[in-house]
């Protein structure tokens, strides 16, 4: 195979709902492909998608030799399904991008630019997001947590759209758990991470898929997937609630026996007390049962997507 027949580019994209959308994200991906002049394939993972994505991709497919279709056999989640479109990249770079045109294929050699300065990983950082105010504030929310779980620079924005080297994405590959996080294994695996800022525009059709339970999601992944810390936390609250409880029952028993002092009395203050206590009980015992819920999972080897079709894929 010659140089110009190897595929430098490739493009991973989670496919959801978007049917509407689908040709013209195609037909963008082929012009800027073809104006620059480079090898390239664009993977499209249908994640189960309830509408026609499938029957256009397939389509593409048919057309286009360079355009890959893969049909999962259920919804698996943005995650898996990328994690199944990275499992047959060959390209020396790889691009993840969305489905709804909010990341336009003609940034893509704006990141390719900036990486080829000798970064691993370029992210795509959006100063203006053109999104709902509970996905902002889930990324706001999850992107601090990064800070604390897996040393996240603070000015690097975790976004969606973003380009890696091949070696980056074998190492991705590498995580056999059944909870991938892709953002958590580039921080575990490399620091060579640097951002530009690109225009983030609006949805062409319809409304995003994301949602609190994705947000929550997501976070439960980052936090319990790279880190002990909920765990810690759980046992300095479970501490720090135990000497508060200590000497409070200290100071009612010397403020009864030494001066003369009554028991308080007060339901509500007995019931606020009781909640609060059973509340952090409940929530440390339910992030426990997430570690083993976790752990019980890896251990069944249930896989992480399985696939029905695809198209232009040996």
């Amino acid at each position: 195979m010659s140089n110009s027949e190897k595929i430098f580019i490739s493009v991973v994209i989670p496919v959801y709902k978007s049917e509407h959308i689908l040709p013209e994200l195609h037909t963008r991906l082929q012009n800027v492909f073809r104006k620059m002049g480079v090898g390239y394939e664009i993977i499209m993972v249908n994640d189960c998608s309830p509408d026609n994505s499938w029957e256009i991709m397939n389509n593409f497919s048919i057309d286009n030799p360079e355009t890959k279709s893969i049909l999962l056999r259920k919804n698996v989640g943005y995650e898996c399904a990328v994690m199944a479109g990275l499992s047959f990249a060959k390209g020396e770079y790889v691009v993840m991008m969305d489905d709804d045109l909010q990341h336009i294929p003609e940034d893509i050699p704006k990141l390719l630019n900036e990486i080829e300065k000798g970064f691993d990983v370029i992210y795509a950082n959006f100063l203006n997001k053109q999104q709902s105010l509970i996905k902002n504030m889930g990324s706001w929310f999850n992107g601090k947590v990064a800070q604390l779980v897996i040393n996240k620079p603070k000015d690097i924005y975790l976004s969606p759209f973003k380009i890696m080297k091949k070696d980056i994405v074998d190492e991705i590959l590498r995580y056999e758990g059944l909870f991938p996080y892709v953002d958590g294994l580039i921080f575990r695996i490399t620091s060579s991470i640097n951002q530009i800022h690109i225009t983030h525009h609006k949805r062409k059709i319809g409304s995003g898929n994301y949602n609190l339970y994705r947000s929550i999601k997501i976070w439960l992944s980052l936090a319990t997937g790279f880190s002990t810390m909920p765990l810690r936390l759980t046992t300095f609250v479970g501490i720090s609630m135990f000497i508060f409880s200590f000497f409070i029952s200290l100071f009612l028993i010397v403020w009864k026996f030494f001066f003369g002092g009554e028991a308080p009395e007060g339901w509500t203050t007995v019931i606020l007390v009781v909640a609060t206590i059973g509340g952090i009980q409940l929530a440390s015992i339910g992030i426990v049962g997430e570690y083993i819920a976790r752990i019980f999972l890896d251990v069944s080897q249930k896989s992480r997507f399985a696939i029905k079709k695809m198209s232009n894929i040996t």
